[in-house]
């Protein structure tokens, strides 16, 4: 049999195995159209040579800088991809909510790049709070990627991308984060793998998937409601019992950069906070949360400020979040009902203020900081001011 035969497992023959040779390149990007994605993905699936190539085209694209040290402008990765695509523009676009997780899990693969065989065994404490007390989980970095590997387990499934987890006992179904993330836990207690690295490469995999799957939903299908199911622990805004696909994307990516900074603090590397556009979509989806979380606490009697009634419609009272920093910006949180509008009277009648820088205020929704040290500035009634702040860390989960 010749190269390039149909016999050698090249559909197409040489002419078009040369030609999904010359679009590896863009379709790593993911630059092609879909008559050329369908091709190229037609033709991996009976080529061996070129499905490696893919692979490692796929990997650069991910990182497009030689695996070394992470010591490099954090903006770097973002410029390059934006000098290639405009060269040749995507024709699958990442959307603009699911790039924070494509960066952050590019961001969080170089830093396990970087790190000594010996790094993967230390301690990482996992934080969050309970009511108002902190809560810690101590595991090591194969532990956080194992319970990044479960959460973002049920996005795929939303996506309709294989559960990593599926076939783990009473698992199929299960939608409880914590619960799939213990039974992970335990999997790999009862059998721990010889190599700690073992489970780099199938959270690797998982996350390319879902940066893929949103590429080619589209970014105009964000808004699109989805079941909600495993993911109302987060505090989420939701209609009804649905969720928009964009903000499950953005809670991955949230959690995906709160989990980085758990193992940089625990091998002692620096780690910056995302880039600006991503950070300020970060910060606006805690800030979204915050109603929710806030009724939540004051139905389960854990609020120091006064409940008051207020008619359908009326908007109530009103507290001015001031998140400052390249992130930051201007919110105003309705007190009295998640549900309520705020009109531009109720904003300027807030009861309360408070200032927060915005990674401070990521941290504090992430449970990484205590609510009575996060604010640079309160004014107004100081129990609406710890009830706001309270509820903000609230919204952390193991």
């Amino acid at each position: 049999m010749g190269d390039g035969s149909r016999e050698s497992g090249q559909p197409g023959g040489p002419d078009a195995h040369q030609r999904v040779t010359a679009l590896l390149g863009a379709w790593a990007l993911a630059a092609c159209s879909t008559g050329e994605a369908r091709l190229v993905e037609e033709h991996l699936d009976a080529c061996a040579g070129c499905a490696a190539e893919a692979l490692r085209l796929r990997d650069a694209a991910m990182l497009l800088e030689p695996r070394r040290s992470l010591d490099l402008d954090p903006e770097l990765r973002a410029e390059v991809l934006d000098g290639c695509l405009a060269r040749r523009p995507a024709r699958l676009p990442v959307p603009s909510w699911a790039a924070p997780l494509d960066a952050e899990a590019a961001r969080l693969d170089a830093l396990l790049h970087d790190m000594a065989d010996e790094e993967w065994r230390t301690e990482v404490r996992l934080r969050w709070y309970d009511e108002e007390t902190e809560r810690e989980h101590p595991t090591t970095v194969p532990g956080v990627l194992a319970h990044l590997l479960a959460s973002d387990g049920l996005l795929a499934r939303t996506m309709g991308l294989p559960d990593p987890l599926a076939e783990l006992p009473g698992l199929a179904d299960a939608d409880d984060p914590v619960v799939r993330a213990h039974a992970v836990w335990a999997r790999d207690a009862g059998s721990p793998p010889a190599d700690p690295r073992a489970g780099w490469e199938p959270w690797r995999a998982q996350t390319r998937a879902l940066v893929w799957a949103a590429a080619r939903t589209g970014g105009r299908m964000g808004e699109r409601r989805v079941a909600g199911s495993g993911h109302e622990p987060s505090g989420l805004p939701a209609v009804g019992d649905a969720l928009s696909l964009s903000d499950l994307y953005l809670d991955r990516a949230f959690a995906c950069w709160v989990h980085a900074g758990d193992i940089a603090e625990a091998v002692e590397y620096p780690y910056d906070p995302p880039l600006r556009p991503h950070l300020r979509l970060l910060v606006d989806l805690a800030a979204r949360r915050l109603p929710g979380s806030i009724a939540g606490r004051r139905r389960a009697g854990l609020a120091r400020s006064s409940p008051r009634l207020t008619t359908a419609g009326s908007p109530g009272r009103t507290l001015h979040l001031e998140v400052e920093g390249a992130g930051g910006g201007d919110w105003f949180i309705p007190l009295d009902s998640p549900v309520a509008g705020v009109s531009r009277t109720a904003a300027r009648a807030a009861v309360a203020h408070v200032a927060l820088d915005d990674v401070v205020f990521c941290q504090l929704a992430a449970g990484r900081i205590a609510p009575d040290e996060a604010a640079s500035g309160t004014e107004g009634d100081p129990a609406i001011i710890h009830d706001v702040l309270a509820a903000a860390a609230a919204l952390s989960r193991l």
